[in-house]
């Protein structure tokens, strides 16, 4: 089969187009046959290996998984001879948080992993990023900063995949909602629910005067320490970028202070609680109360390009791989 392979750390140009074998799936697992995948800013990272932090978990000299990618969306195209919640057939999609391996045309995968049915309302395109936008913010919003209705939000870089994700979550929440984004893309946060948009270009969000009890930094541009102004007194931020500074903010006001700073790895939880959330989401998408938004698609022998692209840091939603 043809396979991104990430040859080392680096810029885009260590991710090579090449043939492998095909996976053999083990007793529990399908094969599932790739129609999509994605490409998300936290695939850059890992691809640079930066933050170094990260390392401990992706390998220090290397990435010890040759294929990257998490995110697929496709055909069970065999089973293991265990496997009783799949067929030859079924249209899936979800994540393969331990072995990566989805920038490929087939993947193997746990069927009591991070895997489900495709909704009925979503194209192999649109189901592509959805475990790493919404299945990210979901537990960011839900667990992490426990989001309650009423409540209000704000979402820096609420154009992007976690933003425009958390953006549709937060109003299924009943949270009062305001987005943070660049000017070009105030109206798209605007249709997919925001209260308030702000243009980060023109406003300061932490010198209007205005709090919220929930500060979701998506894209980790703004410090715990230049949004707290803009926090409730019991407010809370929240970033899945982590870096030195906000390590040591999450240890600080663990101890110390009413407002938190708090960090979650989405891929690290315990399986079941990822499964729950991961259907819960899955619920949230059959009532129609969530709408995947799609940036740019790619080939597969694109990935590279498709990389270099997220890096420029102004991608809107997903960007997908379509690898059939």
């Amino acid at each position: 089969m043809k396979a991104i392979i990430n040859t080392n750390y680096g810029g885009p140009e260590v991710l090579e187009l090449q043939n492998v074998e095909i996976p053999i799936p083990k007793a529990n697992e399908v094969r599932v046959q790739i129609y999509a995948t994605s490409v998300t800013r936290a695939a850059t990272m890992m691809r640079t290996g930066k933050p170094y932090i990260g390392r401990l978990f992706m390998g220090f000299s290397k990435p010890k998984n040759p294929i990257p990618g998490t995110n697929f969306s496709g055909i069970v195209e065999s089973i293991g001879t265990d496997v009783s919640l799949f067929k030859v057939g079924d249209k899936v999609f979800g994540e393969n948080i331990e072995t990566f391996g989805t920038n490929a045309e087939f993947v193997c995968v746990s069927q009591n992993g991070i895997i489900a049915h495709l909704p009925e309302n979503l194209s192999f395109n649109e189901a592509a990023g959805i475990c790493d936008g919404a299945l990210t913010s979901m537990n960011f919003l839900k667990n992490v900063g426990q989001l309650k209705k009423g409540q209000h939000i704000l979402i820096n870089g609420a154009s992007g995949s976690l933003g425009s994700s958390a953006v549709q979550l937060a109003k299924s929440f009943g949270a009062i909602v305001t987005g943070v984004c660049s000017q070009k893309n105030m109206e798209m946060v605007k249709s997919l629910g925001a209260d308030y948009v702000i243009d980060y270009t023109q406003v300061d969000f932490a010198k209007t005067g205005l709090t919220y009890d929930l500060i979701y930094d998506s894209v980790g541009t703004r410090s715990f320490s230049n949004s707290k102004n803009a926090l409730t007194p019991n407010g809370t931020y929240i970033s899945p970028v982590l870096g030195f500074p906000l390590l040591m903010n999450v240890l600080k006001t663990s101890i110390v202070g009413a407002k938190k700073a708090k960090f979650s790895a989405t891929g690290l939880i315990p399986l079941a609680e990822l499964r729950e959330l991961f259907h819960e989401l899955i619920a949230i998408i059959n009532q129609e109360e969530y709408h995947p938004i799609i940036d740019r698609i790619y080939p597969l022998k694109e990935v590279p390009q498709a990389h270099s692209y997220v890096d420029t840091g102004h991608k809107k939603g997903d960007v997908v791989i379509a690898v059939r």
